[in-house]
Order: structure tokens, then sequence, then C-alpha cells
């Protein structure tokens, strides 16, 4: 663990949180927005600790985690269009909040924040399991095929654990609006997966074997 990295965590952790704080409360008109604290508080709470567990226990992960410089000109593209999609999705919730457009009920919103909780799970396991997990799209020095626990029922565990993610927030903030805005992620993330899987396939020892011996890539039985 370094200072330079402590500071690079805690840096993005607090842009992040300022961030996501912005686009929902401002839009909301009021600070009152229950649905909004029980995301952040959801989201925030389970990210500080595990920085705060891979820190300790593996700062080369935790650095990797922290780079989002893509190399590759349409990843970069997917990338920019995620982030548009969770501003728009963002925004249109505290609208809807301050509006009232459509409110789903309070259940759905605790069931959202149930089922986003088990895919943060899942999200962590992915990360014990594979340890050269990065947020960019590259094959590294060493690197082998991870075919044991979820990565032998699909090829990308981790990004089935952020679609989870991802569809429940708007379910966590009571809005069926940002909901379907959050569905744009679904063609996206195929995108990211058939470019990354050409990356593996050119670079990485084994993984054409692999392809074959696990045959979903985000959905068992699916896709």
């Amino acid at each position: 663990m370094t200072a330079k990295l402590f500071f690079r965590a805690i840096t993005a952790f607090a842009a992040g949180l300022l961030i996501v704080g912005l686009l929902l409360f401002l839009p909301a008109g009021t600070i009152s927005f229950m649905n909004a604290w029980l995301l952040i508080g959801i989201l925030f709470v389970p990210m500080f600790i595990a920085g705060i567990v891979m820190m300790i226990v593996n700062p080369d992960l935790l650095a990797k985690r922290l780079n989002a410089k893509e190399k590759q000109g349409e990843q970069k593209k997917v990338i920019a269009l995620s982030g548009l999609m969770f501003i728009a999705a963002f925004i249109v919730a505290g609208l809807n909040f301050r509006f009232g457009w459509i409110i789903l009920p309070v259940w759905v919103s605790y069931v959202g924040a149930g089922v986003f909780i088990l895919a943060y799970i899942l999200y962590a396991e992915v990360l014990r399991e594979n340890v050269y997990l990065s947020r960019t799209i590259e094959v590294q020095e060493g690197q082998k095929v991870i075919d044991k626990g979820l990565y032998g029922i699909v090829r990308h565990p981790m990004y089935m654990a952020t679609v989870i993610l991802f569809l429940s927030m708007p379910l966590v903030l009571g809005s069926v609006i940002s909901f379907v805005i959050m569905l744009f992620y679904i063609p996206l993330i195929i995108l990211r997966i058939r470019n990354e899987e050409i990356v593996l396939k050119e670079g990485l020892e084994g993984y054409n074997e692999y392809m074959k011996k696990v045959r979903f890539r985000l959905i068992p039985f699916i896709w």
C-alpha cells in the first residue's frame, strides 16, 4: 500500500459520491429523497469497505480497478455512452421524485435494494476468483485463463453482476422511466463483450479452448 494509491482511491471515492449526490438531489430539488439516500448507502458503504480490503490485501488489484482509461476507440465510445446513460437515468429519477410522474411502490425499492446487495456479493466473488480483473480491456503479463467457480458457468461473470447491479438501481430509486433508460446498458455490454473476446482470443493463451468449454457469455443457458 502506498500513499499515492490511497490518495487516488479516496479521491475517486469522494468524486463518485459527490457526482451521484448532485445528479440525484439537484433534479429532485430536495435532500429528502429517501430512495436516493438508500441507493447511496448500499452503493458506497460496500464500495468503501471493499476498497479498504483491497488496499490491505491486494493493492495491485485496487490499482487496476482505479484505471479506467481505455485504449481502444470502440471501447471509449462504449464507456462514454454508458456514462451518458447513468447521467440520464439519475437525473430522470430525481425529476420523477420531484414531479411525481410514475412512482413505484416502496416495496419495489426494498426488493431492488436486496437484489443490488446480492449482485454486490456476486461481484465481490468475481474479484476474489480473478486477480487479473481490470476496468480496461487488455491482456496482462502472466495472465492465465480462469475457468473455475463463476467462470465455469459464464465467461463474463463480472458483466453479469454489473447488469444486475445497474438494472436494480432505478428500482431502488423508484423510477420505472430510469429503468427503461438503464436497459440500454444491455446492448452496450454486448458490444464490449464481443470486442473483449476478440482481444482475449488473440492475446491470451488457452482462451479459445475456454470458449469451447464454457459456452455462455453472460446469462446461463441463454447467451
